[in-house]
């Protein structure tokens, strides 16, 4: 059976992201690709863990959160212990986007009060100068 490598590339044209990206998370020690001469070679398992990284970063996790996660992969268990923390993991960012959600709407409230207030006296001030002309 042939293995599957991929290049950086090939991974940086799949996931829409630079190889400088890609050197990055390498750099960080979230990926560990093999190297054939001065060219990386990127295994299926890293194309996973660069999928994985990037849909953590979609998701608001840091990368240590995303390397955590990643590192718990076992799939002789099932995943069990991986799934709980991301399910742990998820329910906390859900928390917090929640509450920012609260903190946005709160400032439009205060925005558009602003606004009205600036808009009456803008109102105001032209009907005082109209009625000194």
């Amino acid at each position: 059976m042939a293995r599957t490598t991929y290049s950086i590339s090939q991974l940086a044209t799949e996931f829409d992201v630079t190889t400088r990206t890609i050197r990055f998370y390498e750099e960080k020690g979230l990926i560990s690709p093999a190297r054939s001469g001065a060219n990386r070679v990127y295994t299926a398992a890293d194309r996973t863990k660069l999928k994985l990284i990037l849909r953590g970063k979609r998701l608001g996790f840091t990368l240590e959160e995303s390397r955590d996660i990643i590192e718990l992969y076992d799939p002789t268990s099932g995943n069990t212990e991986q799934l709980v923390k991301l399910r742990d993991r998820i329910a906390l960012q859900r928390a917090q986007l929640d509450y920012q959600m609260l903190d946005l709407k709160a400032m439009i409230v205060d925005l558009d009060d602003s606004q009205d207030k600036c808009l009456q006296a803008l109102a105001d001030a032209s009907a005082k100068k109209q009625r000194r002309a």
